[in-house]
């Protein structure tokens, strides 16, 4: 069985999870859990590659409200969320990546 993977969170992404509500908190903190298993894209699913020229970035969404953006250090099995923001935020920046 593969070991899992090690989630590291940014202090910009902890710092805008801490000013949520706590039940939206709690729905993140669940969802994050997950890329401990597997921070892959499937097929179909939460979680995408974003395609940058020098840069590899993903993305998953989060409960159609938010949306995490991590990049993944395969040699150390580590998934470091980047940040995290509104769906809103998140489709606005696209034009910059």
């Amino acid at each position: 069985m593969a070991t899992s993977w090690r989630v590291l969170i940014s202090k910009k992404a902890k710092k805008f999870l801490e000013n949520l509500p706590e039940k939206n908190q709690r729905i993140i903190k669940e969802k994050l859990k997950t890329l401990s298993a597997d921070p892959y894209p499937k097929r179909s699913g939460s979680k995408k590659k974003l395609n940058l020229p020098d840069y590899e970035l993903y993305r998953m969404h989060i409960a159609k409200s938010y949306t995490v953006f991590y990049r993944i250090v395969e040699s150390e099995r580590v998934v470091k969320i980047l940040d995290i923001m509104t769906i809103e935020q998140a489709h606005k920046m696209y034009g910059r990546l």
